[in-house]
């Protein structure tokens, strides 16, 4: 079964969520968590991403983002996928089954209100 086509429109505001595979760590200690930063930072730059809140966790983390372009889903491959060369080569991790420290499957809810995005942050 394929997932439900992701809409993404200019102005929109997100609550996105990435989970570890298998629900394992995908920060270590607060060298990843900043290097996470670093690369949300530049995802941001690049993406004209504007991030209200975020939330690291040691398994997931939680982004509430607004995207001036319709482009969540390049932004959010971006910053999965850097950080996991990141990860990956801090930790040395090579070869199959190292893989990335996400989940394939990126969480996201378009929130429309302010109480919405209120409740969100909270």
């Amino acid at each position: 079964m394929t997932r439900p086509l992701r809409l993404e429109f200019a102005g929109a505001l997100y609550h996105v969520t990435s989970r570890g595979d298998r629900r394992g760590a995908i920060y270590r200690d607060d060298t990843d968590r900043l290097a996470w930063q670093e690369v949300l930072e530049l995802v941001c730059e690049r993406h004209h991403f504007v991030v209200h809140s975020f939330c690291q966790m040691s398994n997931h983390y939680h982004l509430l983002v607004e995207t001036v372009e319709a482009n969540l889903s390049q932004g959010m491959r971006q910053l999965n996928g850097v950080y996991t060369q990141h990860f990956n080569r801090r930790h040395k991790l090579a070869g199959w089954g190292s893989g990335p420290p996400f989940r394939h499957d990126l969480s996201h809810i378009n929130v429309q209100t302010s109480a919405q995005s209120q409740r969100q942050c909270t």
